[in-house]
């Protein structure tokens, strides 16, 4: 099976095929002095701290979150590790083939993984050690790279998946897929009508499914789109929320109880693409109408997630390079970041 490299390689040569752009992402965007000049530090944000680092030839984290107890874990996707960080200090937890990206605990408190070498999504028992296979597969073909999820307070599962094929007659495409409670696995949104998903979240209420958008060649999306959500699950009403174009999109996010979203997104250093340091390297908390309120600007690339955690939901987790982060905030993050056991 391809390497995590060169499967995005090919992903993103597949996807420069022509498609049908969706709300109006790729515009020209605001220089930098415009979108960050005039914006009053703190009221959102406290200064991040370094809790550990990791060391190794080939290190890429991602997928922050945390258990009832407040350990973090998150994923070093290119040796396919997933972390733990009890406080004071790392251990390994899993190391496998699978590729684990985004991770987040269910409100039982099983862990569930986006598995982008494995192109799966699992959940694990965390008792028994378990690891039950979600999905792999959809409409009779390889599911593609499960990348991010969340879930909704009725227990369902929305995630994003890409792989290298444009063509949905021949395959499965870049999507967000839900898998409700009965197993049964939909599509929510796919290509052409949207072109990198990334993270998602919903907003505390479950009515605004958020999607970051983050293409990184000439002419795609690079936003957060907002949709509205039915009960069923479904969307419509779809928006662009912010555009971070020609900058460096979000990667992952967090919302908090009052629907903010906390963005992880930016760049140092250029990387050989079309992205240029147009956006910031760091956290945006952005609100539900598209205002960037905050900004904390993070120490090295590549800024990848986020995720609430501690007793009150007051810290943020960032994965950074090769450091996973936290930083207080002001506002506690929605409530489904706690699992019930």
């Amino acid at each position: 099976m391809m390497q995590r490299r060169r499967f995005l390689q090919a992903l993103t040569a597949a996807t420069l095929l022509p498609v049908v752009a969706p709300p109006a992402c790729v515009v020209a965007a605001a220089e930098p002095a415009d979108r960050y000049a005039g914006l009053k530090r703190g009221k959102y944000l406290g200064e991040w701290k370094s809790l550990a680092a990791l060391t190794g030839p080939k290190i890429f984290t991602e997928g922050p979150c945390c258990d009832r107890a407040g350990n973090v874990f998150f994923t070093n996707a290119e040796p396919s590790q997933i972390w733990k960080w009890d406080g004071s200090k790392l251990s390994l937890f899993r190391e496998d083939k699978s590729g684990a990206n985004g991770l987040l605990f269910d409100r039982a408190g099983r862990l569930v993984s986006c598995e982008g070498i494995a192109g799966r999504v699992t959940r694990t028992d965390m008792e028994t050690g378990k690891v039950e296979v979600l999905v792999d597969h959809f409409n009779g073909h390889a599911l593609g790279m499960p990348n991010d999820l969340t879930f909704d307070a009725a227990g369902r599962i929305y995630f994003t998946s890409r792989l290298p094929n444009a063509d949905a007659a021949t395959g499965n495409v870049n999507s967000v897929y839900r898998i409700d409670t009965d197993g049964s696995v939909h599509r929510v949104l796919s290509l052409p009508d949207i072109h990198m998903p990334n993270g998602i979240v919903l907003s505390p209420d479950d009515k605004t499914l958020y999607l970051v958008e983050s293409h990184s060649a000439e002419d795609r999306n690079r936003c957060i789109l907002a949709y509205d959500l039915a009960a069923d699950g479904t969307t419509s009403k779809p928006r662009k929320l912010i555009d971070f174009y020609p900058g460096r999109s979000g990667d992952g996010m967090a919302i908090d109880r009052e629907g903010n979203l906390y963005i992880a997104a930016g760049l140092h250093k250029t990387r050989k693409t079309s992205e240029t340091l147009a956006t910031k390297p760091g956290i945006h908390v952005v609100s539900p109408t598209g205002e960037l309120l905050d900004f904390v600007e993070t120490p090295e690339d590549t800024l990848t997630n986020c995720r609430f955690g501690s007793p009150d939901l007051k810290t943020l987790y960032i994965t950074c390079g090769k450091q996973l982060l936290s930083l207080r905030t002001q506002i506690a993050g929605k409530s489904m970041y706690r699992p019930e056991r």
